[in-house]
């Protein structure tokens, strides 16, 4: 029985005289209930309880070639989007949004109303649907039969396969032989077969015109089991429904415009909805009324009717047409919402169970590890994919690339006192033992430029005041280890909840910024040490020849449509998935084939410390005297800030809701980064902490998007491939790369620094705050239009703009000054700069340039904003904040 929903218990009286329902047809059918007219999508239904109703393929055939050879031809198709066949160039178009005429709609809806309507028709075959739709009184047997006749013959499909127009088979109705199973081989070849999801069902609508036809005939018929009509659409797929609109001929395009209205309304998702629990006429009509009312009209004169409106980058939600019951049943605090992707999609402001205190000692941390340990196998079978090895290959790259650059960095800055050797070996054992213990797996441990920057500080006043730098530097590690253990009994990591978009922007900003600086720096130093030579210079050179006739042959085998376009996908999926790691290859190959005199990768051969004379274990004195380890403190204090604010919102950017992963362990990473600093302050080797950008380029390595989607339809993020084996295999390779220097000596260095300055770029390049700057250089006619533009006026947005780029010069040049000491009070200033924006700008203005803090999340209705956070308005941009999809902020684009 079908789920009957209040206000449609008067609509099963009623029936129109020609409307036969299941009863009728099946004695043995029970009555049947009438949905809502309205009712919700995929994605509602399944929120309401509903089961999801299968994706539809709607089919448009048309009676062609009256009054000479009558034949059936298919001529558009639908998905989400229309596809119209293109017959003069021999394809099918691109899926587009579409159009229809008001009087189309119209005609059809009194077609519908005068016509034939079956619901929950049992008919197991074409030849029964045929014998059920002419079964209409105004029809003598002569007409019914060329009738039937006429609707048993195979249509002619558009094949895609072959490029072809297939051959007409038998039309005769009652002839089954082998000629009836090659079109089903064809429909079960069909590429756009493995575009639809399992479960898929199928709706044809049939149109043209009949001479001896003196009256219009309209059929709308719903099978009670959907089943395969033969070779009556292109896909072979089961037949849910039939629409039949035939007639004398007409002026204008009047069947194809009202078979195009039939087909949209089909296509159309809370149609649909309604139409599969409809049980009479009146329910069918009720729907199409309902469509009409959200029907938006694009007035003549205005627009050019042969253009086709692109589909979409997101559909929006189908929220706005439940009716008002049932947006209430859906309203925030639904309580068959579980999911927290739901919860906070219709809440973004809701509070994250992972930062909620618990009032006890370690608190946190304990809750973390509960919650973390079920995942804990998983976090490991899920890696046996492909993709993963590709993300292993690409960030293996980077962290190599990262570990030479910070380590000869390093090595400049403390005078060999640690190099690359340190750097190596400690990026190897910090960073497989965090994936090992952490609670987010996917973070990447590197040394950062803040670090280093407090590094070269610590390291120029230990030489300053005659101080042995090793052991000073163990004793400023173990009080940054002891402040970090209380930060985590103290369950200060919920005050990432104040690190909003202003702040995580600010920072990715610098760090992709350094990155950039980095990578530019060093490249143009190259062109001093390794000068490129000019033409008719004997140092070196490149000749390019082209070969003779005979040496410029290609040799191609040919092979079927099919084998070609399966072969082709495969050889695209697989250079999506390794552009990275195929780039940096072509890099590496063409500099060995030419033979350029470039820098290459160095690699330490000898596994002993840089630094000559000391051994692994570092004094915890040395020379210094002991009230040193006291004084160790005051750094270490400045130190613990900035390792906070460098770890907490790398994570805050990681675990956001909608990368949809595991769950975030914000207590457990700190206190996993607080037990490495130990490790690696007690061996000497540099200190750290998640690396923003790589961790970032890691985890979009990692993305899955679905593969079957519909035409026209962008692929669905399907969440992060969330595992432990990629980053722990990463660092296992990079200490093995202490042995491998006669494999890596041949990696040029340019195509490492290429490798930093794609990632600092495109890291600077997804986030909002670069499309605002664009903003302030650009006239307001070529302005995009953001959603934040219609609602925040353009000086306002120049405003907060302009404070965000005074935060990040004001960084920058404490970053580069000698007084980087305090960079770390600075990095905890941005949360103090974004507090006194609220006296700057309206929370509404906030809401639409940042996000809120916790103290205005919780007085939104005193503030006046019940008309963004609420669903009851009736324009249609009230709730557009709520509508909009969510997407990381920043976001690098890896494959």
């Amino acid at each position: 029985t079908e789920m009957k929903l209040p206000g449609q218990e008067g609509f099963e009286a009623s029936s129109a005289p020609t409307n036969v329902s299941a009863g009728e047809l099946d004695s043995d059918l029970g009555p049947s209930h009438s949905p809502s007219p309205d009712g919700p999508s995929d994605t509602e239904s399944k929120e309401l309880g509903v089961p999801k109703d299968p994706l539809l393929f709607i089919q448009l055939n048309e009676l062609l070639g009256w009054p000479q050879a009558l034949e059936w031809r298919e001529t558009g198709r639908w998905v989400l989007f229309e596809e119209k066949l293109e017959v003069a160039a021999g394809r099918w178009s691109a899926p587009h949004v579409p159009t229809l005429a008001l009087p189309s709609l119209q005609k059809l809806r009194n077609l519908l109303a005068e016509g034939l309507v079956l619901l929950d028709c049992p008919a197991q075959s074409l030849l029964e649907l045929v014998e059920q739709v002419t079964r209409v009184e105004s029809l003598s047997p002569e007409l019914r039969g060329q009738l039937q006749a006429l609707l048993l013959q195979r249509p002619q499909h558009y094949n895609q396969t072959t490029g072809t127009r297939p051959c007409w088979g038998s039309t005769h109705p009652g002839k089954a032989s082998d000629e009836e199973e090659a079109p089903l081989r064809e429909q079960r070849q069909n590429p756009l077969r493995q575009k639809l999801p399992p479960g898929a069902e199928a709706g044809t609508v049939l149109a043209g015109e009949l001479g001896f036809l003196e009256q219009p005939l309209g059929a709308f018929v719903r099978l009670r089991d959907p089943v395969v009509l033969g070779s009556l659409t292109e896909v072979s797929l089961p037949s849910r429904f039939f629409c039949l609109l035939l007639g004398p001929p007409m002026l204008g395009k009047g069947y194809h415009e009202m078979a195009r209205a039939a087909a949209v309304l089909l296509s159309d998702p809370q149609f649909q909805w309604s139409v599969r629990r409809a049980s009479n006429l009146h329910d069918v009509l009720t729907a199409l009324d309902a469509f009409l009312e959200e029907v938006t009209v694009l007035p003549p004169g205005r627009w050019d009717p042969t253009a086709r409106i692109p589909p979409p980058k997101c559909l929006p939600s189908q929220y706005k047409r439940l009716p008002p019951q049932q947006r209430e049943i859906k309203g925030p605090e639904a309580p068959c919402l579980t999911s927290a992707e739901d919860r906070h999609r219709l809440d973004p402001h809701a509070p994250s169970p992972e930062l909620q205190r618990t009032g006890r000692l370690f608190g946190g941390l304990i809750q973390d590890v509960r919650r973390k340990a079920p995942w804990y196998p998983s976090d490991f079978l899920d890696a046996l994919h492909l993709q993963c090895f590709s993300a292993v290959l690409y960030i293996y790259l980077a962290t190599v690339t990262n570990a030479i650059t910070f380590g000869g960095l390093l090595g400049d800055a403390t005078d060999g006192a640690q190099g690359v050797m340190e750097s190596f070996l400690g990026t190897a054992v910090a960073g497989a033992a965090f994936c090992l213990m952490a609670g987010q797996p996917l973070t990447i441990l590197s040394s950062t430029g803040p670090v280093l920057v407090f590094e070269r500080l610590l390291f120029s006043f230990s030489r300053d005041y005659s101080l042995d730098y090793l052991p000073f530097r163990l004793w400023v590690g173990i009080w940054v280890a002891t402040f970090c253990l209380v930060l985590v009994a103290t369950e200060a990591s919920v005050l990432v909840r104040y690190f909003t978009r202003f702040t995580e922007e600010g920072f990715c900003a610098l760090i992709s910024l350094i990155f950039i600086y980095d990578a530019v720096g060093k490249m143009l130093n190259l062109t001093h040490t390794y000068p490129i030579q000019k033409p008719g210079s004997s140092a070196y050179g490149c000749l390019c020849q082209y070969p003779g006739p005979g040496g410029n042959e290609s040799q191609w085998t040919r092979t079927r449509p099919k084998d070609r376009d399966d072969i082709l996908s495969m050889v695209r999926r697989g250079l999506s998935d390794f552009s990275s790691v195929l780039a940096i290859l072509l890099g590496c190959g063409l500099d060995a084939f030419l033979g350029l005199a470039t820098p290459k990768l160095m690699v330490p051969r000898e596994f002993k410390p840089t630094l000559p004379g000391r051994g692994w274990l570092v004094s915890p004195f040395g020379a210094n005297h002991w009230w040193w380890s006291v004084a160790a403190a005051l750094p270490a204090l400045l130190l613990s800030i900035l390792i906070f604010m460098d770890q907490q919102i790398t994570a805050v950017i990681l675990n956001r809701v909608e990368y949809r992963l595991k769950g975030a362990g914000f207590h457990l990473d700190l206190f996993c980064v607080a037990m490495l600093m130990l490790l690696t302050s007690a061996l000497g080797l540099p200190w750290y902490v998640s690396a923003t950008v790589i961790s970032l380029a890691h985890m979009d390595s990692l993305r899955r998007e679905s593969r079957a989607c519909a035409p026209g339809e962008l692929p669905n993020f399907l969440g992060i491939r969330e595992q432990r084996l990629t980053g722990l295999v990463v660092f296992i390779l990079t200490g093995v790369s202490i042995f491998l220097a006669p494999v890596l000596k041949f990696v040029p260095m340019p195509v490492l620094y290429g490798i930093f300055l794609y990632m600092g770029v495109a890291a600077l390049s997804s986030i909002q705050f670069t499309k605002r700057v664009k903003l302030l250089l650009m006239p307001a006619k070529h302005q995009p239009d953001l959603l934040l533009l219609r609602h925040v006026p353009l000086t306002r947005v120049h405003l907060f703009t302009a404070i965000q780029l005074a935060c990040l010069g004001l960084l920058w040049i404490i970053k580069s000054t000698p007084a980087a000491i305090i960079f770390p009070l600075m990095l905890l200033g941005l949360v103090g700069v974004r507090k006194a924006l609220e006296r700057v700008f309206s929370p509404q203005e906030l809401l639409w340039l940042d996000e809120l803090m916790p103290e205005e999340e919780r007085s939104i209705p005193e503030k006046g904003l019940e008309s963004e956070h609420s669903f009851s308005g009736n324009d249609s941009e009230d709730s557009e904040l709520m509508y909009r999809p969510k997407a990381p902020e920043i976001n690098i684009s890896v494959n």
